[in-house]
């Protein structure tokens, strides 16, 4: 593999493990307080769980994002503008959610990051069928996280 190549695969990953470092903040500080408030679903997984799960799809979305990066690289009708609105939606879910304590509006937020997901998945899969199927996992999870979002909201 290239300096270009590996240079390219570390910014991707330092920018969705910064993301994910940043909102951890905003979460791991409202968990002990808020969260722990909160009436919870049956389904709902260990606080332990998030962290590692969260920063291995991190993980496969940069290593994703790369890969349609390294061919076809940015332009505004390609691909890659869609992966940076779920990115942006993903990173504002724990804002929406942990900061401003709002689970109702982090609801529209994660219903609109599902459908982001898809559409990534969709447009990366014209360009590479694995870098699609990175985000597999991340779309499971995050099916998931819109389950437990929505029970979270109804019950309280």
């Amino acid at each position: 593999m290239s300096t270009k190549n590996i240079v390219s695969l570390i910014v991707f990953l330092a920018i969705c493990l910064g993301m994910a470092a940043v909102a951890g903040l905003v979460t791991v500080a409202n968990i002990p307080t808020w969260y722990e408030g909160l009436v919870k679903p049956s389904f709902t997984p260990p606080n332990a769980i998030f962290g590692p799960v969260w920063t291995l799809l991190y993980i496969l979305i940069a290593i994703s994002g790369w890969m349609v990066w390294r061919k076809i690289g940015f332009s505004p009708e390609r691909p890659l503008v869609i992966y940076g609105l779920q990115l942006a939606l993903n990173f504002a879910w724990s804002f929406i959610f942990f900061g401003a304590h709002l689970p109702g509006l982090a609801v529209v937020d994660v219903l609109l990051l599902w459908i982001a997901i898809v559409w990534n998945i969709a447009m990366f899969w014209r360009v590479d069928r694995v870098a699609a199927a990175l985000l597999l996992p991340y779309l499971g999870w995050v099916s998931f996280a819109s389950a437990l979002n929505i029970a979270v909201w109804q019950l309280n």
